[in-house]
Formats: C-alpha cells, sequence, structure tokens
C-alpha cells in the first residue's frame, strides 16, 4: 500500500488488506454510532382548532423539540377557508409563541398550496 505518493520515490509497505478493511469498517461503524440522526415530525392543524385540542398538539410538539427534532407546523385549509389565510397565520404566530423556550422559527410561514407551512427547531 502506498504511504506518500508524492514523495520522491514513492513510500510503499505491506500490510495484510483483510485487516486493514477490517480496520475501516470498525472505525466507520464507531463513527455511525456517535451521530445523531434529526428528523422532522409533523404536525397538523386547522384554523377553526380549538383551545384545548391547540395546547395538546403544542405538548405533542415540545415533546418532539426536546427530542432534538425539527418540527413542521402545516395549517391545512378547506374551501372557504382559504378567504381566510390571516386566521392561519395567527393561529402559527401562536403556536411558535406557545414554544418559543424551546423553539426557533427555521422557516416562517409560507403558503403551498392549500396548506401554510412553519418549520421549528430546537433551541440548544
Amino acid at each position: 500500500m502506498e504511504v506518500a505518493p508524492e514523495a520522491k520515490p514513492p513510500v510503499c509497505r505491506i500490510m495484510n488488506y483483510g485487516k486493514y478493511r477490517y480496520e475501516q469498517n470498525k472505525k466507520t461503524r464507531e463513527a455511525k454510532k456517535k451521530q445523531t440522526i434529526i428528523q422532522v415530525k409533523e404536525i397538523k392543524l386547522r384554523p377553526k382548532t380549538e383551545n384545548h385540542d391547540f395546547q395538546f398538539k403544542a405538548r405533542h410538539a415540545e415533546r418532539f423539540l426536546k427530542e432534538g427534532n425539527k418540527t413542521k407546523v402545516t395549517m391545512m385549509f378547506r374551501g372557504r377557508e382559504m378567504v381566510h389565510l390571516d386566521r392561519g397565520r395567527v393561529q402559527l404566530d401562536r403556536f411558535a409563541d406557545t414554544l418559543k423556550e424551546v423553539a426557533v422559527v427555521e422557516q416562517q410561514p409560507r403558503l403551498e398550496g392549500r396548506n401554510m407551512v412553519m418549520i421549528l427547531t430546537p433551541k440548544h
């Protein structure tokens, strides 16, 4: 195996290739164990969501954020609700305000078709 290919003359070493591959795989497995995978969890709301249901969903979002996951809050509009987009934005702002101790708004509410989406990330 080449150790220093740029040197004059190149430096090489004789080694057991099977053992070398085993050591490399062992290092990658150790690195995988230490990494954390961040998932995006989703909470769905409607403009007419009542206070108790709102608080219930906020507690779920808080749990997701404390686990270290991002949370996507989706406000779904149907039919004539599309006329009242401001109500949905108020709900999403209220949701972000409720979770301001544990979350930061990564993406402000924006309309995607019939859904308004906001993404929250955990505070560190």
